[in-house]
């Protein structure tokens, strides 16, 4: 695909990124309105019954701060990767966010961890590193932008704060990188220059000595000195 038409901006690339934040804004208004509290729908490490954080988790928030705090990474980083990476978009989202959620089941603490967190470091992580692997100009441009934006997130994939699931960070961040690395070949990638051969390129041997061609009376003097000697 040539990549001038796959960098063809189309409104369409906001479609998922909105419906996203409005149904994580949506999930938390019906906690709201009806007095539900879904934390325990969220990931809990090495039981069964943790197991259906692995997908829900990314729905739940503990309040509006949490939840305005992932709702604009959120959707500047899906949006990103719905222009810059459409081929690999749905791959990204979908199978990040369950390995993401998968990994926090088995390395985080023995808490209930929610929150989309995890996927906004899964794109954070995916977008910065495959810009900087493909080397693709906008790309490194794209990741730059995005490491000036967000660049202060990397801390919290520490346990430098109390009651923020550093794990599920970390989980997303490794993710993203690893996707990054796999699918660095899929998509739009840098092409290798091709040169193509002119005129001027017949007036060199095969040893790089510059010969240019002879004119035609240089020709027959050159016969005629052949010829004399």
């Amino acid at each position: 695909m040539d990549q001038e038409n796959q960098l063809k901006f189309n409104q369409s690339i906001f479609i998922i990124p909105a419906l996203l934040v409005v149904i994580i804004w949506f999930i938390y208004w019906i906690e709201i309105k009806f007095g539900l509290n879904f934390n325990k729908f969220g990931v809990y490490p090495r039981t069964f019954k943790g197991l259906r954080g692995v997908f829900l988790t990314h729905f739940i928030h503990s309040n509006t701060t949490h939840l305005f705090n992932n709702s604009i990474p959120l959707f500047v980083l899906l949006s990103s990767l719905f222009y810059f990476y459409k081929d690999l978009a749905v791959k990204v989202l979908l199978f990040g966010a369950f390995f993401t959620g998968f990994l926090t089941w088995g390395i985080a603490r023995e808490s209930y961890h929610i929150g989309a967190s995890g996927v906004v470091y899964l794109l954070f992580s995916f977008v910065f590193f495959s810009g900087l692997i493909r080397k693709y100009f906008r790309l490194v441009a794209l990741s730059l932008i995005i490491i000036f934006l967000y660049g202060s997130m990397i801390w919290y994939v520490l346990p430098i704060k109390e009651g923020m699931s550093w794990e599920g960070h970390l989980s997303g961040f490794l993710v993203g990188l690893i996707f990054a690395i796999l699918y660095r070949k899929k998509g739009m990638v840098k092409e290798a220059y091709q040169f193509s051969t002119t005129e001027f390129d017949t007036y060199f041997d095969e040893e790089g000595n510059f010969k240019p061609p002879l004119e035609e009376s240089e020709e027959l003097l050159v016969e005629n000195k052949n010829e004399f000697n």
